[in-house]
């Protein structure tokens, strides 16, 4: 019998993904979204690459009534990945009551209801952010968790801390916290993929989208880093490398593999790139040249971070295979077949 899965924000970027990975390794996928930063067309996507349609329901998790209602309805659920919360690290300092309000709500109700119908097993979505901007790099997963730079990184940090509370008020519960660097990248079918509402906050979608003429240059917020060229340097993952990861976490909870009720892991690959060097990789990739401008420094940003994930390449026998060139080439791909069919 297949094991049932939900995901939350399993519509999203980084959801419709891991969804696809559960399917091709057998679990029963059901998707609640409220499609608030999303298109329920990924559904289509997900049954064109899998042959499968998960289930979906279309649910607010900040409403205690809806949430109480899909849990009677789906009562043979046997783990959970939560993955909805908003995102913007610039929006979250322009609007942080409406992240806290969010982010935090909708996990206290989701583990409000897990308590009640005996479900013990969540994988969380969490953030490199939690790290702010590090004394010491690589970040492994005793680096100090400092005050976040950004409303978002707070949000990330409280809810950790709201899941480890709530594990040690009840025995049965198990989670396993993912904290991502910087995820890029799209399924290499093109049916899925990244698709932000409005004006992307993160650097690869706006590269492809000035890459169609959507907009005439890129912006690069501040070129006077203490950083080899200048501009920021992140920790960038292909997204489906990112999706198997939690395949794997769900496997360790569901076969009792974890050595604790609480355990961390960083997911990247080890290695920092600029944003300078992330135009000149997309450029080589897409064969295309990009007009850009360098702007101010953007508020929540941080200079540099990168991460040590051998902690997740030894216990969760995880570790990144794809390159970062065909990575880009996916994100290149992706823009391309949304632009075709008028959804960018």
């Amino acid at each position: 019998m297949q094991k049932k899965v939900l995901v939350t924000g399993g519509t999203g970027y980084i959801g419709s993904h891991t969804a696809v990975e559960l399917i091709n390794s057998g679990f029963k996928v059901v998707i609640a979204d409220n499609l608030s930063n999303s298109i329920i067309e990924v559904l289509e996507g997900i049954e064109k690459i899998t042959g499968e349609r998960p289930e979906f329901e279309k649910i607010d998790l900040c409403n205690p009534k809806e949430l109480e209602a899909f849990f009677s309805e789906h009562d043979d659920i046997e783990a959970v990945i939560h993955f909805a919360a908003f995102k913007s690290v610039s929006e979250s300092v322009e609007i942080p009551l409406k992240y806290y309000s969010n982010n935090l709500n909708s996990l206290m109700n989701l583990l409000e209801q897990m308590n009640k119908h005996h479900i013990s097993n969540i994988v969380f979505s969490s953030s490199c952010t939690v790290y702010g901007q590090p004394d010491k790099l690589p970040v492994t997963e005793s680096t100090p968790v400092k005050r976040a730079v950004s409303p978002y990184g707070n949000t990330k940090r409280i809810c950790e801390e709201i899941i480890e509370d709530s594990l040690q008020a009840s025995c049965k519960v198990k989670s396993i916290i993912l904290r991502y660097f910087n995820p890029i990248g799209n399924h290499p079918s093109a049916l899925i993929g990244e698709l932000p509402h409005g004006r992307p906050d993160n650097l690869v979608p706006f590269l492809t989208q000035a890459a169609i003429g959507k907009y005439p240059e890129v912006n690069i917020y501040g070129d006077n880093y203490n950083t080899p060229d200048g501009t920021c340097i992140r920790d960038y993952l292909d997204v489906v490398d990112l999706a198997k990861a939690h395949v794997v976490a769900i496997y360790r909870l569901i076969e009792g593999k974890n050595e604790n009720n609480y355990e961390i892991f960083n997911l990247g690959t080890g290695k920092g790139v600029s944003v300078m060097e992330m135009v000149k990789a997309f450029e080589k990739a897409a064969n295309i040249k990009l007009k850009y401008r360098i702007t101010g420094r953007r508020p929540g940003d941080i200079e540099q971070i990168w991460a040590d994930p051998s902690l997740a390449n030894q216990k969760l026998k995880w570790k990144t295979k794809i390159p970062l060139e065909e990575t880009l080439r996916s994100a290149w791909k992706w823009i391309q077949y949304c632009n075709k069919n008028g959804i960018c």
